[in-house]
């Protein structure tokens, strides 16, 4: 992702004034205007909020840390500063999550219909089920009577996440209702990771010279 990012950041006309592979190393704060974070669960805390206290608006796309999403926040407005999570950037699966937000509102008119998701990605995806399924998941519970997901069996009040890997699969979410009698589903399908990095580079252009906590709703004007 950070190969792919930084190309396409060239391709419009951005510089790359640092580049952080390894832990322990410090960028050059002063000479950013931005920073992106697509790392591992375990430093993407940490890459926030230096970019933060060093007053460097910050998008990340790392998964995985959600429990510390709330610190990187919290931080976020105490120093007045600019930062942008997103599970997912790609224009069409942010589309895919108001459709899915609207399906789980005319879905929780029928009880007769289960509810089970599948998320499949590439083998070396450390985090399961993936912060987009979560990101759905939350979409469903926030318009549905259903109040928590698992990875285990589907209840009244359970959404049963199915994760799945198998070799270089970019991105694939399906939502799937079904009844004795029929089957409701819709799926999101990534071909390649590059939709991923064009929508974090285009997050990180429209985040410039804000200041508060935003979302790739904010980014797109789906609010």
């Amino acid at each position: 992702m950070g190969k792919m990012i930084e190309r396409i950041a060239l391709e419009r006309g951005h510089s790359i004034e640092s580049r952080i592979d390894t832990p322990g190393e410090t960028p050059a704060f002063e000479t950013l205007d931005i920073a992106i974070d697509f790392s591992i669960p375990g430093a993407a805390l940490g890459n926030i909020c230096d970019c933060l206290e060093a007053g460097v608006p910050v998008v990340s796309g790392t998964t995985g840390w959600m429990d510390d999403l709330p610190i990187a926040e919290r931080l976020c407005r105490e120093v007045n500063g600019a930062f942008l999570y997103a599970s997912n950037f790609s224009l069409g699966m942010n589309l895919f999550f108001e459709l899915n937000a609207h399906l789980a509102r005319l879905m929780s008119q029928f009880p007769d219909y289960s509810l089970h998701m599948t998320e499949i990605h590439h083998t070396r995806k450390v985090d399961a089920p993936s912060g987009t399924a979560i990101t759905l998941a939350e979409g469903i519970i926030e318009n549905s009577s259903y109040t928590q997901w698992n990875a285990g069996n589907e209840s009244s009040k359970n959404i049963p996440i199915t994760s799945e890997r198998a070799g270089d699969t970019p991105g694939t979410h399906r939502i799937t209702y079904e009844s004795k009698v029929d089957q409701i589903e819709i799926q999101h399908t990534a071909h390649n990771r590059e939709g991923f990095a064009l929508g974090a580079v285009v997050a990180a252009e429209w985040l410039v010279d804000k200041t508060g906590i935003f979302g790739m709703k904010d980014v797109l004007n789906l609010r």
